[in-house]
Parts: structure tokens; sequence; C-alpha cells
């Protein structure tokens, strides 16, 4: 958390809010370049006011009572600085000007809750999702900068308003290291991320009301995309020469008849191999998005990718199952996998976990809630996307079939036709009856 700011008090005068002729004071303050502004209930005529000094020009004893009592409050608000300092807390001008209006809760800040989420949550939530976090933290505060010209808000300020406004961001926002904005998808992911976040801080009673309570998430329906059984085919049986990239391909294979999403594959052990209840080769793992148990039987594709892998020299010295690889540069051999294989879809890893779900058990009458154990969902609820598109299939394959049942009235017509020439054939003599 940020210690060392920039620090300012200046007073100054507002003449369309005086009175009697007077324009009144009021006192600015400045922290890391943002400003807050509070009123101070006192007057003085425009003509006894020094701009450049901020002060009143000392003509009699009124006046210079007033600057001695500006000059004690600069000095008061300095003291509320260095004790904010001292204690480490979020300074902001706004934070300061609350101590002066009275206000106490300068420690409930958005930034203070967001940071103490992800501090507590780094070694509950899988690496992947806490990464997520961050990166939505990283979102609140180029928000909260560019819409208030502040570095903090308190958690009070945040209404219905604020979410709005931080969604309407977040779609128009460029990032800089991405080549598109954010999706629709993507971008709801980060407000309910944030949602939990600030349902998190209405727990703690550190906020009254949640903002969200009124706000809808506008998740768009998307299908998940999946290989075909003549496209996974094709990838088992092509003969690759490169090691990398054959490797690649096993591993990809190995996750369409397991389910198994990369972390879980990469962090398998021989100690998750077992014999299963029905004698045959299991892997009993954890998954490590959800710490939800996962049971899954190997079969045979993947029972012989385990074996030709599993005694590989670097497999044995990491004391892992198979060969570790990184996501990104796994993800990357894929494309290649994909042009010698001639399959043209965008293969990714987590594909082959979606060819699991699909192709591999639920089109072949798996129970959805057998490949919901399998997968390590929590809810079977997510499942059903998967069965959505198995749908989709049968209504395709059906379709196929209509057209292909199309012509046969033509052909029952044929045959009646045909078989009123023969009976006329065998009343006539010319046929033989046999």
């Amino acid at each position: 958390m940020r210690t060392s700011n920039t620090f300012g008090i200046h007073f100054v005068l507002r003449e369309n809010r005086g009175k009697n002729g007077q324009s009144a004071i009021y006192m600015r303050i400045v922290v890391n370049k943002s400003r807050s502004e509070v009123a101070l209930k006192r007057h003085v005529a425009a003509a006894d006011w020094n701009d450049a000094k901020g002060f009143a020009k000392p003509k009699n004893d009124e006046l210079r009572k007033l600057n001695s009592d500006l000059e004690r409050l600069r000095g008061m608000m300095a003291g509320h600085y260095q004790e904010l300092q001292l204690q480490r807390k979020v300074i902001t001008a706004e934070v300061l000007k609350n101590l002066f209006v009275g206000v106490k809760d300068s420690d409930h800040t958005l930034h203070t809750i967001v940071e103490y989420h992800n501090t507590t949550m780094k070694d509950v939530l899988a690496h992947g999702t806490i990464k997520n976090y961050y990166t939505t933290a990283r979102y609140l505060r180029e928000f909260v900068k560019l819409e208030f010209k502040r570095s903090d808000i308190y958690l009070s300020e945040l209404d219905y308003s604020f979410i709005c406004r931080l969604e309407n961001f977040l779609r128009r926002h460029q990032p800089q290291d991405h080549k598109k904005k954010l999706e629709n998808n993507g971008l709801m992911k980060h407000l309910e991320r944030f949602r939990k976040i600030i349902r998190l801080a209405v727990k703690m009673t550190w906020l009254d009301k949640d903002p969200f309570s009124m706000f809808q998430l506008k998740f768009h329906k998307t299908e998940r995309g999946f290989l075909t059984v003549a496209e996974l085919n094709k990838i088992e049986n092509k003969k690759l020469t490169i090691e990398r990239v054959a490797y690649v391909r096993d591993l990809f294979v190995l996750s369409c008849y397991t389910g198994l999403a990369y972390i879980d594959v990469m962090e398998l052990t021989p100690a998750n191999l077992v014999t299963g209840i029905d004698d045959t080769p299991w892997i009993k793992t954890t998954r490590e998005k959800t710490r939800v148990a996962v049971n899954v039987p190997l079969l045979p594709p993947a029972a012989k990718i385990i074996q030709h892998y599993k005694k590989h020299p670097r497999a044995i010295a990491e004391g892992t199952l198979l060969p570790r690889i990184s996501n990104q540069k796994l993800n990357s051999y894929l494309k290649e996998v994909a042009d010698l294989c001639d399959i043209h879809k965008t293969l990714t890893y987590h594909l082959a976990r979606h060819t699991f779900a699909t192709t591999v058990t639920l089109s072949n009458g798996v129970p959805i809630e057998t490949v919901s154990k399998m997968l390590g969902h929590t809810t079977i609820r997510t499942t059903q996307i998967y069965a959505k598109v198995v749908e989709r299939k049968v209504s395709d394959d059906m379709q196929l079939l209509r057209n292909k049942l199309a012509p046969e009235p033509a052909h029952n017509a044929t045959r009646k036709n045909l078989s009123k020439i023969i009976l006329k054939r065998q009343a006539n003599g010319t046929v033989d009856n046999k």
C-alpha cells in the first residue's frame, strides 16, 4: 500500500457562494494530484484577500485572526496526514476531507476491500483464478483514477450508478496488452468477480447496502466448441515425426478421453493412477480450480498414452506422470497439430475437455450425472451446457436422416407399380410363379 504522497493545503475564495458582499473561503486538499474542497463557513471581502498567498491581507486584527485560524487548520490537516502515514493507511484528498468533517470510515475504501479479498483468498483460489482477480483489481484502479480523479474511493460512495459507469468504462476500454476490447462475457466476468468482493464487504459490515442488488449481469449464450468423431480420429491417427508436436497431440488426446484440464494433467503423479472398483486403471485426483474430487476410469486410448510416457526421463525427474510443458507452449504447438491434421478449428487444450463432455461421453449415452462427476463440476447446471450442444448435434443428425428418408414415398409408389405388373404377368402366364 502506498505511504509516500504529495500533500498540500490551500485556501481559495468562491465569490459565487458568498453572502452580504463577501466571498466564501474553501479549503482545497491536494494529495497525489487529486483534490477535494470543503467549505469552511468563513467569509471575507474579495478586496481583503491575497490570491497568491491564499490568506487574507492583514489589514486589521479581525483579518489577522482569520489568518491565524487558517494556519491552525492547515497544521491540523498536516497532523491528520502524518497520522495516516504512520498507520500505513490509504491517503487520498477525500480521506482527509472526511476526517475534517467527522467521517470515521477511512479504513473502508474500495481498494482496501479488494486488497483484503485478494490477500486472504490467495492461498484458497486456484492460481489462474486469483490472477483473474488481480486483473479485475487493475481495471478498478484505472476506472477510479479516470472517472473520479482520485486514487481511491469509499465503499459508502458505491451505488448502482457506479456499477453502470464501470460497465461502460470496460466496454470502451482498450487494454494496452490486448489487440481488441473486452467481449461481453469477459467484461461480465470482471463484474461478477467485483460483485463477489462487494458481497464480502457487506458480510463484514463494511458496506450497508449492496450496490449490485438491482444490477443484472448479462452473459451472452455461447455454444462450447468440440471435435467430431471424424476430427478426433484424424488427430489420433496422424503420424507426426516432430517429437514436441507428437507429445502435445498425445496430451490433447489424453484430455479428450479423460476430460482433465491442463493444470490437472500437469499435476498428475503415479499416486493418482489407481486400480478402480472394476479392476481397471482409474485416475483419482482433485481439480485445481474447484478442489473437487475427480475419479475417471481410463479409456484405452488414454491408458495407452500414460503407459507410453510414465517412464519418460523428465517425468521421472519431476515426479509426475507426464513430462511438464507450459500452457502457452502447449496451445501454440496445438496450432501446428491443427494445420498438420487439416483441422479447421482453433485447437486449444480446453477444447479437449469439451470434446470429452460431448463427443466421447454424452453423445455415446453416458448419463449427464456421471459426466458431471468426471468433469469435477460443482453443479450439474454447468454440465447441462454440454447437453444442449449434444441436443444440437442430435437435431443436425436427425435432419440428415430426414433428408435421406424424403424420397422414400417415391420408392414405395415404384414398388406398388412393380407389384401390379408382376401380378398381371403371372395372371397371363408370362411370369414364372416361382
